[in-house]
């Protein structure tokens, strides 16, 4: 597969064109309904943390995913926000700051999911949104779960192939990565706990699917 601006470890072109266009990139997702989505996903599936969890927004953009976790945990923990985009990061931290809540669990970070500058087994719980489309899938899935505590989840919400998808590989430039090769690498590192499929009528159904997954 041809990746448009391929990260790698050493090289993360994306992180420059996202500190471009997150402005765009943040209305967009403000206005399509992803964050409501979100809301209802983590009602029916609570996030499997715990107080204390250490948590990692692995390529946070401009927070979406970082906000509606702290919506959806009513109790102390400890989140990451992480992206390869500085102007991302900053949006982030300005939502957080702006959301009512515990802003003091969430601190930021800029950096690169291929070299993720954390020890081994690092955290409790991963989630990643719109990041492993950039990069070689078994890379990403490898790297991810070596932060992963053994046991620890991953919350992935790959691109799923559609009309919708293939218009945002055009404007966010990113390559999907097929179904079955999500979940035949996953499986690599993890066991699939769910894979759920968002209903079409929501926004984030046009374009996602939930694939919860433990450690192996």
């Amino acid at each position: 597969m041809e990746y448009v601006l391929t990260a790698t470890k050493t090289e993360a072109r994306a992180g420059s064109y996202y500190d471009k266009i997150w402005r765009l990139y943040d209305l967009t997702f403000k206005l399509n309904g992803y964050g409501r989505s979100l809301d209802q996903y983590f009602a029916s599936h609570p996030p499997p943390v715990s107080r204390g969890s250490r948590i990692l927004d692995a390529g946070c953009g401009t927070g979406l995913l970082t906000l509606a976790l702290l919506r959806a945990v009513n109790f102390p923990v400890s989140i990451t926000s992480l992206d390869l985009s500085a102007s991302s990061v900053t949006a982030t931290r300005k939502a957080v700051s702006q959301s009512e809540g515990r802003r003091r669990d969430v601190r930021y970070l800029q950096g690169n999911v291929l070299s993720l500058p954390f020890a081994d087994n690092s955290f409790d719980f991963v989630v990643t949104s719109g990041a492993l489309e950039y990069m070689p899938l078994e890379d990403g899935l490898h790297e991810l779960a070596r932060v992963i505590s053994p046991r620890g989840h991953l919350l992935h919400l790959p691109v799923r192939p559609s009309l919708t998808s293939k218009l945002l590989e055009i404007g966010f430039r990113f390559k999907h990565h097929s179904p079955a090769d999500v979940l035949q690498k996953t499986a690599n590192h993890f066991d699939v706990v769910d894979h759920y499929k968002f209903p079409r009528l929501q926004a984030i159904g046009w374009s996602k699917t939930a694939l919860l997954a433990q450690k192996i």
